[in-house]
């Protein structure tokens, strides 16, 4: 058996950092006493003794196996000009030459002193000070404990990843009093900029919590819950991956980051977890549960009973009940759908979500591909716009090439509906690339690019007011991809108008507003068009619907005005 490297303790990661900043203290010190002409200060500076081994603090050892040790060079000149001011009143007074730029901060003088150059942590954590004081435009030092140089939930550990990172999107909190900032103490050993505490946008006191737990894993699991408690679900990911580095053993540690990572949507990340989790203690029950839930989520019916079943909780056979229904509705949804029967794969997707299938691809496809036949294609957009999107890695590995293909397809469908046609065809193509063998994907693919390639024509014919001949590619867009496309519907409404067909334009768009209710562009014309009719009446109800979805829109308020008025001077 492989004997597992454990992570190293927190009183070796101190000790770690303190010999750090102590080694660039040094080269910084021997830096300035050899721009300041002290050679002997340089000579004692390059001469010194390693530390006393017996005045190290005790647990703490210098393993040179954890980390590796940074690559000091001498640190760059740069002196404020109190030191400047000295190191003039040195000179000679027979030297007639210039102050050099290095004394005042300059940067040629610092340009050919070395640059300091480290390597691994040391280097992510000299960059991140370093972003720190540009940030904040202050260069005021203080003093501090080498522990102190770990921050909370990102310096605390410099290689948790992404899901650490993201704890620093939070709105950040007012900057805490300069009084309850870090004060010098005895044992200090570093520097950090004034501020720090509050990198994060997190209280001092808070902060200090969290560094005094750091070696804690247990302390860092409690303040995730209290962070899942609040709401703070990127916080609680952090620390609970801070927990798992240093004690990844732990099974309730992989769990409680699962069920924060679902609340942020990221549920095949979570289900991992879970799995890590079960496979760390096949006993854990909670986590059986949790793993059942995530995949009833998802739309896996059969992997989420095996898991229930599993489960000591009390709601273990509701769960499964609920499981068992979502694998019937599943299967009447796939039936249905084989014979067109459109209403009964609504009903049943739609019953799958409330019954727990709430982000599950496929079911929300179905749903969506109903919507589309039965011409509601503004609740088909709705619904593929409320789905979770995972990435094409992770579904293709988590759901399989083919049912990831098909909720691709639907989604070319809708898109191609709404007018969205580049992302259409792309999206089929994506389609057509997981599954070749799939005729339906490839017959979207086609119609897609056929009406595509149709409105672009018909743009450019209707730009070069050849309205007839415009009139006729969106006709022939129609014709080849959605017969109740509201875009060309509407874009050939707009060459009848041009061409004073304006009972045939009002037939088109009314039949861009069936399938899509909302959309303004064709009410719009509509509207305009019967007051060319003069049916006042018709395009005072469009104009009225108008001003409640387009406020401040002047024209509409003008247009309604001026119909009003008609049909008043017309009743008296």
């Amino acid at each position: 058996m492989t004997e597992s490297r454990r992570a190293p303790s927190g009183c070796a990661m101190f000790g770690i950092y303190s010999g750090m900043f102590r080694r660039r203290r040094s080269a910084s010190m021997s830096s300035l006493s050899r721009i300041n002409g002290s050679p002997q200060a340089a000579a004692a500076d390059s001469d010194a003794a390693p530390p006393n081994p017996a005045q190290r603090k005790a647990g703490v050892r210098d393993d040179s196996s954890l980390v590796p040790r940074p690559k000091v060079m001498p640190l760059q000149p740069q002196i404020n000009g109190a030191a400047a001011a000295q190191a003039q009143a040195q000179r000679p007074s027979g030297d007639k030459s210039r102050p050099t730029k290095a004394m005042n901060g300059g940067a040629k003088a610092a340009a050919a002193s070395p640059a300091v150059e480290y390597t691994g942590m040391a280097a992510e954590l000299d960059k991140m000070i370093q972003d720190h004081q540009r940030v904040k435009g202050t260069t005021q030092m203080m003093r501090a404990t080498s522990g102190n140089m770990m921050m909370h939930r990102n310096l605390g550990n410099l290689n948790a990843g992404a899901s650490a990172r993201s704890s620093l999107d939070r709105s950040t909190k007012p900057a805490a009093a300069a009084s309850d900032r870090p004060k010098a103490g005895p044992g200090s050993n570093g520097y950090a900029f004034s501020g720090m505490g509050n990198i994060v946008g997190k209280p001092v006191e808070q902060l200090c919590r969290a560094l005094s737990h750091r070696t804690d894993p247990e302390k860092l699991k409690e303040m995730g819950n209290e962070e899942y408690r609040e709401g703070h679900y990127a916080e609680a990911v952090a620390l609970y991956d801070q927990a798992i580095m240093m004690d990844p053993m732990r099974p309730a540690y992989w769990s409680n980051k699962a069920a924060a990572l679902a609340a942020l949507g990221r549920l095949i990340e979570a289900v991992a977890d879970c799995k890590e989790a079960v496979r760390i203690d096949p006993s854990y029950g909670r986590a059986h549960h949790r793993l059942g839930g995530l995949y009833l989520r998802l739309g896996e019916p059969d992997k989420a009973i095996n898991y229930l079943k599993q489960s000591p909780m009390d709601s273990v056979s509701a769960d499964v009940s609920r499981a068992q229904s979502v694998k019937g509705r599943i299967a009447k949804c796939t039936d249905a759908r084989k014979v067109r029967d459109w209403i009964t794969v609504l009903q049943e997707s739609q019953a799958a979500v409330s019954d727990g299938a709430d982000c599950a691809p496929q079911v929300m496809a179905l749903q969506a591909e109903a919507l589309l036949k039965l011409q509601r294609h503004d609740e088909a957009d709705s619904a593929l716009r409320g789905a979770p999107r995972f990435g094409v890695d992770e579904s293709t590995k988590f759901f399989g090439t083919t049912a990831h293909a098909y909720v691709l397809m639907v989604r070319a469908q809708v898109d191609m509906a709404a007018g969205r046609l580049e992302e259409a065809v792309a999206t089929a193509q994506a389609a057509c690339e997981l599954d070749p063998g799939s005729r339906e994907a490839a017959s979207v693919h086609r119609r897609a690019k056929a009406v595509a390639t149709a409105r672009q024509r018909g743009n450019d014919l209707f730009k070069a007011s050849r309205f007839a001949e415009a009139c006729a590619a969106y006709g022939e867009g129609l014709d080849k991809g959605e017969a109740g496309s509201a875009v060309l519907l509407c874009n050939r409404a707009a060459c009848h108008a041009k061409l004073g067909r304006h009972e045939k334009a009002v037939e088109d768009c009314s039949g861009a507003l069936a399938v899509r209710p909302g959309y303004s562009k064709a009410r719009l014309r509509r509207a305009d068009c019967n007051v060319k009719l003069e049916r006042w009446e018709a395009s005072l109800r469009d104009y009225q619907v108008l001003i409640q979805e387009l406020p401040e829109n002047e024209d509409v308020k003008k247009a309604l005005a001026e119909v009003e008025a008609k049909i008043k001077s017309q009743r008296n």
